[in-house]
């Protein structure tokens, strides 16, 4: 049976006007534009509106427990590494409950990619702020998180950009350029989207004033992290956003240290009690001594 028929796209339940339609198309265009057959591609999802986003494309998909996509895909990576791996998520998911395991998997470069929608707010359950939320929105009294600050100043992290769903050619290049990144080998790619919710938090006005796009920027190096580092800081303390390819490196990853190129995957082994026995015994026998 093929994949049309096991799975049929469900519509989206975003409002009209949601950023997050953006990244649905930029997520499609990509998966075209690489051929990536649909039934090797593992969507994993967390939770709020961004959550439902596998639901609406052709995959196979997995919706996570509340900050757990991250150690979810890790899993599912290590357990079957020809998988491409695509986590996606909101701001809340990501950078507050699930925001330890952000810092770890891209330490570790996990050949995932990680894309974030983020709006600045709590959107499934009525506008509170999140870890992203501008200080003075809704009271909030606390500086919005920088996650690329936060990816730049981890030295395992190899691919860092940011996008925004009112620039739509620019987040196609991107997200094709992240899966393209995590697929090849190179580790983990994190793509942060600006990614507006018309109902509670309406920033496509504010974002698109503030953009500083740093494909165009002739001095600035994406290859240096020191200097990029450097840049995306002044350009914060200026009111600034920097949107594009923001740092991509070198770095093995996770899968390639820690799988055994003389086994065949943990998916791809015989699950037969029988076939297993001798190893059981070994197990049972070093209990002993």
């Amino acid at each position: 049976m093929s994949i049309t028929q096991t799975f049929t796209p469900t519509r989206p339940i975003w409002c009209a006007g949601c950023g997050d339609f953006g990244v649905k198309g930029a997520l499609e265009k990509a998966l075209d534009s690489l051929h990536i057959p649909r039934h090797e591609l593992l969507l994993v999802t967390g939770i709020g509106c961004s959550g439902t986003i596998q639901n609406n494309v052709r995959c196979f998909g997995y919706h996570a427990l509340h900050g757990r996509a991250l150690p979810t895909a890790l899993g599912a990576k290590l357990a079957n590494p020809g998988l491409t791996v695509v986590v996606l998520g909101g701001d809340g998911d990501g950078f507050a409950i699930g925001a330890g395991h952000l810092v770890h998997t891209l330490k570790r470069n996990l050949g995932i990619t990680y894309i974030v929608m983020n709006n600045g707010t709590y959107g499934l359950t009525k506008g509170q702020p999140s870890p992203t939320s501008a200080t003075g929105y809704r009271n909030n009294v606390e500086e919005e998180l920088d996650p690329i600050l936060l990816g730049l100043s981890l030295p395992g992290s190899t691919f860092l950009a940011r996008g925004f769903s009112g620039r739509p050619e620019q987040l196609d290049r991107l997200t094709t350029a992240a899966i393209e990144h995590s697929r090849s080998g190179k580790g983990m790619a994190f793509l942060e989207v600006l990614s507006p919710c018309v109902t509670y938090n309406d920033t496509y006005g504010l974002w698109r004033s503030r953009l500083h796009d740093v494909d165009e920027d002739a001095h600035y190096d994406p290859h240096d992290r020191g200097l990029a580092f450097k840049a995306t800081l002044e350009l914060r303390e200026k009111g600034r956003l920097p949107v594009g390819l923001l740092f991509e490196a070198q770095h093995a990853s996770l899968e390639s240290l820690v799988l055994s190129s003389e086994q065949a995957p943990p998916a791809h082994q015989g699950i037969d009690p029988r076939d297993h026995l001798e190893a059981y015994y070994d197990v049972m026998r070093s209990f002993v001594g």
